[in-house]
């Protein structure tokens, strides 16, 4: 008689762990590398520009008007992408509008208000901390992180930690440094959020639903502002950084960072955020003046290091075992 030999089915969980575990393919992660240092580099620039607005900007005003011209920018071809994809959007409205709120109402306005309180250098500093908390959320997911992102995180930690003391480990946080360490749980919650992005919904109509939403959102504060501080002077010196703010920082920068996140995850493109602290101070001592010591330099090639051990592909051996 004739046995047939049944093979057992691999189960589900089995398959899923074995993907994750799989390194991410050298095309891909370099490219998702690539569009992180975009963003995380063309970001800088905003902290430069709240900090440089802060005496003739309100802070609210700064946020709305960045994602008006953030949606005009994108709408040539984000309002197409909607409508084809209304559908979809309407089902999972409820996502879109807790991303939209900590994404774009509340991260940004956090950013500029504390712009009126502390300097550019330190809200990139401190902004430099949500990496740590992006790649918890991974953690608590079931991601395996590894020994080299792990140990690139900690050493680029500690060149944060470091600058924000001042080399003393007893920092002294004006209120506006209390403001961005919000505004880095903002960003890392948005972060980790992205990567729960229903893959039917693209990116170009995922980006002009939650522009559209956040700038909703953001209507009755902007309104409360012009009722009690008054508009702004309209003038070259604020349109210009507005328009930088709006098409550069939020339709190309988040379009980018969104990218690099479906690419190589958020604890991973959050590794090359911490290029950000180093960017911003160099920004910051060009444009505004503000000072940049050999302190500061030697916690810029701290923070470098961790980021290059942390981004680099392990070998074949280390994921074996």
């Amino acid at each position: 008689m004739k046995t047939t030999t049944v093979t057992p089915p691999v189960r589900t969980e089995q398959v899923e762990r074995a993907a994750k575990a799989r390194p991410a393919p050298t095309r891909g992660l370099g490219a998702g590398l690539a569009l992180a240092a975009l963003a995380t580099v063309v970001w800088s620039g905003s902290f430069v520009t709240s900090r440089a607005l802060h005496d003739s900007v309100p802070p609210v005003q700064h946020a709305f008007w960045r994602w008006i011209v953030a949606i005009a920018a994108v709408a040539p071809f984000g309002m197409r992408a909607a409508w084809r994809e209304r559908a979809l959007l309407r089902r999972h409205l409820g996502y879109l509008t807790v991303a939209a709120l900590l994404g774009v109402t509340v991260y940004n306005t956090l950013v500029n208000q504390a712009g009126l309180t502390t300097s550019a250098g330190n809200m990139g500093m401190i902004m430099a901390a949500s990496p740590v908390l992006m790649a918890l959320y991974e953690r608590l997911g079931g991601a395996r992180l590894g020994s080299r992102r792990v140990s690139g995180t900690l050493i680029a930690c500690a060149g944060v930690v470091l600058l924000v003391s001042k080399g003393t480990l007893a920092p002294d946080f004006s209120p506006g440094d209390l403001w961005v360490v919000a505004a880095a749980v903002c960003f890392g919650s948005y972060s980790a959020l992205l990567r729960r992005r229903p893959k039917e919904i693209g990116g170009v109509a995922f980006l002009f639903a939650t522009f559209v939403l956040g700038a909703l959102m953001l209507l009755p504060a902007y309104a409360a502002s012009v009722t009690v501080q008054g508009g702004f002077e309209v003038r070259p010196g604020t349109v210009g950084p507005l328009l930088y703010v709006g098409v550069v920082s939020s339709a190309v920068a988040f379009f980018a960072w969104n990218k690099a996140i479906a690419l190589i995850g958020a604890a991973r493109a959050g590794v090359v955020y911490y290029v950000q602290p180093v960017c911003v101070a160099l920004l910051s001592y060009a444009v505004l003046g503000e000072g940049l010591g050999r302190l500061q330099a030697a916690c810029m090639v701290l923070i470098l290091a961790g980021v290059v051990l942390a981004s680099t592909r392990p070998s074949p051996q280390s994921l074996r075992q």
